[in-house]
């Protein structure tokens, strides 16, 4: 209908006429093409936010893994305490008490994982389209994280090969059968008991701690061991506050 009174303006040449309705066509184009805009990225959007939320179970066992390897690094500490006053000689630490200590501060326990899983799911443009800036710079941060200083490489060092080396397998099963780890919850987490109340035979205990002592290298192994793992619980703190902002502001995108 429009183009029919355009045509007959125009045969009339009422020009005033044509340029309001030529107007009105371009901004009734302008406006639908911003509205399917608008509702296009208003969708977009929408399934942004529900991608972050969809998030919030794997966020979760992240701040689970954090936790127990903290505990868990905390106890290989206590162990490994224990191992150095068995070097000391110290006549509070038995024979057998020492063996175990020296094994059990060789226990590690580390993050299998990388970003390359979040990054197919938010690529570019996914990461430019979340509203929420904290959001964005947390999950990029998260995505670009060097996992390979809290992967289980990380704390795999020359003291772990070489007590292990020393200590008798017999030993090493022993003490694995009834002390190694613990799975516990459903999240799958990891837990070393704190103590280790085995029975070895004295004189093959005996025999393992002067094979230890003798080893002048292992002192310092152990020593680069506690820093490896120090380093390891560093950027584990780094990656646990990005992996507590990015899961506070999706609880609030959540709402």
């Amino acid at each position: 209908m429009i183009f029919k009174r355009a045509v007959a303006k125009l045969r009339a040449q009422d020009w005033t006429a044509i340029s309001i309705e030529l107007a009105i066509v371009i901004l009734g184009v302008f406006i639908g093409t911003w509205v399917a805009n608008w509702n296009q990225e208003r969708q977009a959007q929408g399934e942004i936010r529900q991608m972050l939320v969809q998030l919030q179970p794997e966020l979760q066992q992240l701040e689970a893994f954090s936790t127990s390897a903290r505990r868990y690094y905390s106890t290989t500490g206590h162990y490994a305490d224990i191992a150095l006053a068995g070097w000391r000689r110290d006549p509070a630490v038995s024979d057998a008490q020492f063996v175990i200590a020296a094994y059990q501060a060789s226990q590690v326990y580390g993050f299998n994982n990388n970003g390359a899983s979040w990054a197919l799911v938010f690529g570019a443009n996914e990461l430019r389209n979340i509203p929420d800036s904290e959001a964005r710079q947390a999950l990029t941060r998260l995505m670009t994280f060097d996992y390979g200083t809290i992967n289980i490489s990380a704390v795999q060092t020359r003291y772990r090969d070489r007590v292990r080396e020393v200590i008798p397998d017999s030993i090493q099963q022993l003490v694995r059968d009834n002390c190694g780890d613990v799975i516990v919850g459903a999240d799958g987490t990891v837990l070393l008991r704190a103590s280790c109340p085995v029975s070895i035979d004295a004189s093959l205990a005996a025999s393992t701690a002067r094979d230890l002592r003798r080893d002048p290298t292992l002192i310092q192994l152990l020593g680069q061991h506690r820093s490896a793992v120090s380093a390891f619980l560093t950027n584990l703190a780094l990656f646990d506050m990005e992996e507590k902002i990015l899961a506070g502001r999706i609880r609030k995108l959540g709402r």
